[in-house]
């Protein structure tokens, strides 16, 4: 298949954030594995993170201009979503995006693509392929339950009907009686129109696009897969787990920013420890917790007696700095049980040694799908987004998760800080006993399957053969289509 696939040329066009950036890059590899060309477009200040993700691959990149500060009010460099965290300047970032338009389009007519996956943050970009007659699927890097959920409740609005914040509601017209409060809905600021508009419009492209690709395997949920196809009437395609695409262990080393930590120093650290004797902490790259909560999560670690890593998001202090928010003693009484990643670990490395036992996770769909790949149990603790609908699709569906206790998005006024106890326990629920035995046979098992889906003969590499032909056809479609056009001039 692959020789017969050199002639198609895709456009990888990523939402400017790591979350969005590295499946993105993974799923191009995927394609480039398979034999066509890939061209991932950004701009200039993302293209280290992008390169060093490339690897070995054969994948191009372009690169665009971001608006000046004159034009967008954010300061000089804020050219990822990283860098603007605050909600007003993470608003700020989303409405300069949408002066990416022009210079997307002047890409598009330079390189006559066959396809362009464009992220769900860039409705427009459907409007801007349709100008070169080039067909447009979006790239969510979810999977189908959690885009389920956010069609069903788009929908039928079921929070609409409860009296409070925190009366449950069942999820209309979706399999499995799945339960929600609006504490757990994505807050939008409502104040803001063009906010609002942007996303309403990513909504509406998504069923305007030729279609969507999302980040899963049909194992791995095959009600919902169907249930988007065919009740949804969406037409979509599975092609992942993305993160699964082929790498040697230097290049999982490199994916994403530069570490913290030295992988091989890491894997030495990983060695000495017994097989799923280690729980592994980190809550995705947009996360920054409180003091107070940090100190929670230590104590809470430390007492459930296991080993851990954990990667912690904080502000930058100098090595020789006491690190306050560590309860006192703590890192004495650590020594060589616990092993602390300050700033970006390397974590689908981490993940599938042998001596992770399980995975405490903020449940964004690129962790809690690699958590999956390395068959891990793990621990729930949703903080914003869609997070609360894939922390349910672990516990409710797939069962190979346990709650923390989060209840609420982390920017709610009021919202407590875990507690040290209830992070034992859901450690301790994960790691030991039968409970934790039972998880991880069904999280093994699914990893199993996650490696055939995306295997020769397996769902995923099928469903990556049935895009391309539909590709090829358009793209033959298109070319007869010209043809005729100067036949007729002629």
């Amino acid at each position: 298949m692959g020789n017969k696939n050199h002639d198609l040329h895709i456009l990888f066009f990523p939402f400017l954030a790591n979350g969005h950036i590295i499946p993105c890059i993974d799923l191009a590899r995927v394609f480039v594995n398979r034999g066509t060309k890939a061209t991932i477009v950004t701009t200039n200040l993302n293209v280290p993170l992008i390169s060093r993700t490339i690897g070995k691959a054969n994948i191009n990149i372009r690169t665009i201009r971001f608006p000046s500060p004159e034009e967008t009010g954010l300061p000089e460099g804020c050219e990822n979503s990283e860098s603007a965290l605050a909600p007003d300047k993470f608003i700020k970032f989303m409405k300069s995006t949408l002066l990416l338009r022009e210079p997307l389009e002047k890409v598009l007519e330079e390189e006559r693509p066959d396809c362009i996956i464009a992220d769900m943050f860039f409705p427009w970009a459907t409007d801007s392929a349709a100008k070169f007659n080039i067909p447009r699927i979006v790239f969510h890097g979810l999977g189908f339950f959690p885009l389920c959920v956010l069609a069903c409740v788009r929908q039928y609005k079921p929070q609409d009907k409860v009296s409070s914040y925190s009366e449950p509601f069942v999820v209309p017209n979706l399999p499995g009686e799945i339960t929600l409060t609006k504490m757990q809905l994505p807050q939008v600021p409502q104040h803001d129109k063009v906010f609002s508009q942007l996303l309403e419009e990513s909504n509406d492209s998504e069923v305007k696009s030729y279609g969507v690709i999302a980040n899963s395997f049909y194992e791995l949920e095959p009600v919902y897969a169907d249930h988007y196809r065919n009740e949804l009437g969406r037409r979509a395609w599975h092609l992942g787990p993305v993160s699964l695409c082929k790498r040697d262990r230097e290049e999982k080393a490199l994916r994403g920013r530069e570490a913290a930590i030295d992988g091989h120093e890491c894997l030495k650290w990983l060695e000495n420890k017994e097989t799923n004797s280690v729980v592994y902490v980190c809550f995705g790259s947009m996360t920054s917790f409180p003091d107070v909560q940090l100190k929670e999560i230590a104590m809470g670690l430390e007492a459930s007696g296991q080993p851990f890593i954990w990667v912690v998001k904080k502000g930058s202090k100098s090595e020789d700095e006491k690190l306050e928010w560590l309860p006192e003693g703590f890192e004495e009484r650590i020594e060589g049980k616990g092993l602390i990643i300050r700033g970006w670990a390397p974590q689908v490395m981490i993940l599938e040694h042998e001596a992770i036992g399980g995975f405490v996770t903020h449940c964004g769909w690129n962790s809690t799908l690699e958590g999956v790949c390395a068959g891990l149990p793990m621990v729930t603790w949703p903080m914003y987004g869609e997070q609360f609908y894939n922390a349910k699709f672990l516990s409710d569906v797939v069962k190979i998760g346990v709650g923390v206790g989060v209840e609420t998005w982390i920017g709610i006024i009021g919202r407590e800080p875990v507690k040290k106890d209830a992070i034992e326990k859901a450690v301790k629920r994960v790691m030991v006993g039968e409970e934790a035995e039972q998880m991880r046979k069904r999280a093994k098992e699914l990893g199993e399957k996650a490696r055939r889906a995306v295997e020769e003969g397996g769902s995923s590499y099928i469903d990556f053969d049935s895009l391309i032909n539909d590709l090829r056809s358009l793209a033959m479609s298109e070319t007869k289509e010209q043809s005729n056009i100067k036949s007729t001039e002629i």
